[in-house]
C-alpha cells in the first residue's frame, strides 16, 4: 500500500474569484503544499530541515495534470489525500481533493529530485533512506 497523507485546507477569500468560487490555479498551490506536507509527514521534519538533512536543492515539478469535477467556494473545508510512487530520480504524487467526501479535483504531479552540480540543478537518485520512510 502506498504512503498516504491527508491535509485539511480551508478555501479562503483570496483563493476565490468575485463570485466566491475558487480560481482554478489556486488548486495547484494547494497541491504543491500537499506534496511538501506528504514529505513532512513521512520524514518527520519541515521542508527547510529535510532540504538540509538530505543535502538536495528541491523537487521541481516537471509535469502536472488535473481534472476539476466540482467547484469549491469561500469557506469550504476540503481534504487533500496524497499518495506517492517513486522512480530512481523522480516521483509521482497523486492528489484527490474532496469536500464532504465528494471528489472536487484531482491532480497528478511528476517531480524530480535535484541537487546542485557546479552551480547547475541536476537530477539525482532519491536516497534509499528517503524512500524507506514512505514504506
Amino acid at each position: 500500500m502506498a504512503f498516504t497523507n491527508i491535509r485539511k485546507v480551508r478555501i479562503e477569500w483570496g483563493d476565490c474569484d468575485p463570485a466566491g468560487i475558487i480560481f482554478y490555479p489556486r488548486y495547484f498551490g494547494i497541491f504543491d503544499n500537499a506534496t511538501a506536507g506528504l514529505f513532512e509527514a513521512a520524514l518527520g521534519m519541515t521542508k527547510l530541515k529535510y532540504l538540509d538533512a538530505y543535502e538536495f536543492a528541491g523537487f521541481p515539478l516537471v509535469d502536472t495534470r488535473s481534472t476539476f469535477h466540482k467547484p469549491t467556494r469561500f469557506g469550504d473545508d476540503v481534504e487533500v489525500k496524497s499518495t506517492i510512487e517513486f522512480g530512481t530520480s523522480s516521483f509521482t504524487v497523486h492528489h484527490r481533493l474532496t469536500l464532504a467526501g465528494e471528489l472536487c479535483a484531482e491532480c497528478t504531479e511528476k517531480r524530480v529530485w535535484v541537487g546542485r552540480d557546479a552551480g547547475q540543478l541536476r537530477a539525482q537518485p532519491i536516497p534509499d533512506a528517503v524512500k524507506a520512510k514512505f514504506s
